[in-house]
């Protein structure tokens, strides 16, 4: 069930038209595309990081903007069409967020500028319009994996200058594909739960969620894996061996417990349950929550992502994130 909004609460308006418990989803982004790279998170990092944050919440503000008149049918509790909020606060908001996030993704180069450039593109074409096309599923994706690409970016652009920043694995070939795989699996997890979200308000679909629920089993399969050239570090060994199948069975076990194959399960299964029982039974509360779990479930894919990359301790601290959300989730709706 939604969130009540918080009538007498001006602070607790804006927590609600931007929705600041999807916004623990966001840094992963960044860091996540530092990690495809093989390299430490450093100043460009940071400034990516920043404008990731300030663009989103431009997008959310942008997006309530633009439903405005919508949302006075289908949701007359939201902050702008219950009038906790006005619409030209809510313009200069984006707007206002639009400019700060440029300003930081400019301080990271001319490069970590144009895809930052190209994001801020694609939110307002998406909230202005593209969002009641078939377009729009596709577009939230490419939003999500220039986000990524904007942490990527900005991190290689520090490189000549830092050094001390780059691990033994960094610079290899294999780090703009690793970047563009990274960023090509979080659009994917961005299509599907966008295809969801169109029909939360009126629910009424079961192939939707099923497919939603089928590209997150093909996410976390890859996304445990280490990827080509990467060490492969399991969480523990095991002792002495044993031919016994037991013992066979406990080594498999331990080499698969990787850092990268746990965070993947915990994604699978903050997305798998809410869209199994969206499709079993697609009414507009349980798509909504289908929909909540699917933004949520981007911080553990982004956890195993770095993990991935190689980058453990970035990947810990991302799945710290998780039980945050999902607390604020249920004072304030992420969708």
């Amino acid at each position: 069930m939604t969130p009540g909004p918080t009538r007498s609460n001006p602070l607790g308006a804006w927590a609600e038209l931007l929705r600041v418990s999807a916004l623990f989803t966001v840094p992963g982004d960044a860091l996540a595309g530092a990690a495809s790279l093989g390299v430490r998170p450093h100043r460009g990092t940071a400034l990516a990081v920043g404008a990731s944050l300030c663009l989103y919440e431009a997008g959310m503000a942008l997006n309530d903007w633009a439903d405005r008149d919508e949302d006075a049918v289908d949701r007359p509790h939201r902050p702008l069409p219950s009038g906790r909020i006005t619409p030209g606060a809510a313009l200069t908001a984006a707007t206002a967020l639009t400019a700060v996030g440029l300003t930081l993704a400019a301080g990271a180069g001319r490069q970590a500028l144009g895809v930052a450039g190209a994001l801020a593109a694609t939110i307002w074409a998406y909230d202005l319009g593209l969002k009641h096309t078939p377009a729009a599923s596709a577009t939230m994706a490419t939003a999500r994996a220039l986000d990524l690409l904007l942490g990527a970016t900005a991190t290689a652009a520090g490189l000549p200058t830092r050094p001390t920043t780059v691990r033994r694995d960094a610079g290899r070939p294999g780090g703009v594909r690793n970047a563009l795989t990274a960023a090509a699996m979080l659009g994917a997890h961005t299509y599907a739960v966008t295809a969801v979200s169109r029909r939360e308000a009126h629910g009424g679909s079961t192939a939707v969620p099923l497919a939603a629920l089928a590209t997150a089993a093909l996410l976390a399969g890859v996304a445990g894996r280490t990827p080509p050239g990467r060490p492969h570090r399991p969480i523990r060994s095991v002792g002495a061996d044993s031919g016994s199948a037991p013992h066979r069975a406990i080594r498999m076990a331990a080499h698969l417990a990787t850092p990268a194959a746990l965070a993947a399960v915990a994604y699978f299964r903050t997305a798998a349950t809410p869209l199994l029982h969206a499709a079993l039974n697609p009414s507009p509360p349980l798509t909504q929550r289908a929909v909540g779990g699917g933004i949520r479930a981007m911080i553990p894919l982004q956890a195993a992502l770095a993990a991935r990359g190689g980058a453990v301790g970035t990947g810990v601290a991302l799945m710290g994130l998780v039980p945050i959300a999902r607390k604020l989730s249920r004072k304030v709706s992420p969708t």
